[in-house]
């Protein structure tokens, strides 16, 4: 079912569970009445009251747990603007790789997990260079793996986003040795014949500090492209 049936067959649960306390209170009592008169042995049970009431806790503890649990599932896909399918698709793909269950994956693990998604991250030089671009997103600090949150925004921002100039402004840098402008043979060594041609010829020459014969302005090129003049 949906996340709002089972949270709501939590509550139902939990409800069930808290109403049972009136029981509780009176196995207490008898309790106290039978260590009061000595009786410290029942034969007929091989239950104590300190076992029913530590379960009885737990119980109810583990559905508390539950209950938060889906709540910040519905809050995050909410807050993400996913489907419930997308948000079990990714946990389900991260938690797989996550073979040690430590809640973080390393590079080679998210790499997976991503060609698992229907990402498609080429063997290639391009494809290494993506994949860079990739872990500075999910992983901005170097720690060399990747949390499931950072995971879930990127997936999310995949999933429900198209490229925006900034992504692309940053592949061509990544390409570019982090150079401002770019050359005709980095783009001819580093993409398929047909999309370096396109960029070649659409690319307006580099006119900024440090414009070398054949530099191009990949930043405007990659602005135009996606009409996002405000970068």
């Amino acid at each position: 079912g949906s996340l709002e049936d089972q949270l709501h067959k939590l509550k139902q649960y939990e409800l069930s569970v808290v109403q049972y306390r009136p029981h509780m209170d009176e196995l207490e009592k008898i309790h106290q009445e039978v260590q009061e008169s000595m009786i410290f042995e029942n034969r007929y049970t091989q239950y104590t009251m300190e076992t029913l009431r530590v379960g009885w806790e737990q119980l109810l503890t583990s559905i508390h747990r539950n209950i938060n649990e889906v709540e910040n599932q519905i809050l995050t896909r909410d807050s993400k603007g996913i489907t419930q399918e997308q948000l079990n698709e990714f946990r389900m793909s991260f938690n797989h790789f996550d073979k040690n269950r430590t809640g973080k994956l390393h590079p080679e693990e998210f790499k997976s997990s991503l060609v698992s998604l229907g990402y498609n991250i080429r063997s290639d030089r391009q494809g290494e260079n993506e994949f860079r671009r990739i872990m500075a997103i999910v992983d901005p600090n170097n720690t060399g793996y990747v949390a499931f949150d950072a995971f879930l925004d990127f997936m999310t921002r995949e999933s429900t986003d198209t490229d925006t100039a900034e992504q692309i402004i940053d592949s061509f840098r990544i390409l570019a040795g982090d150079k401002p402008y770019i050359l005709a043979d980095e783009l001819r060594r580093e993409l398929p014949p047909d999309q370096a041609e396109y960029c070649i010829q659409r690319m307006a020459p580099f006119k900024g500090p440090g414009a070398v014969p054949g530099a191009l302005d990949y930043m405007s090129f990659s602005t135009a492209l996606y009409g996002e003049s405000d970068l």
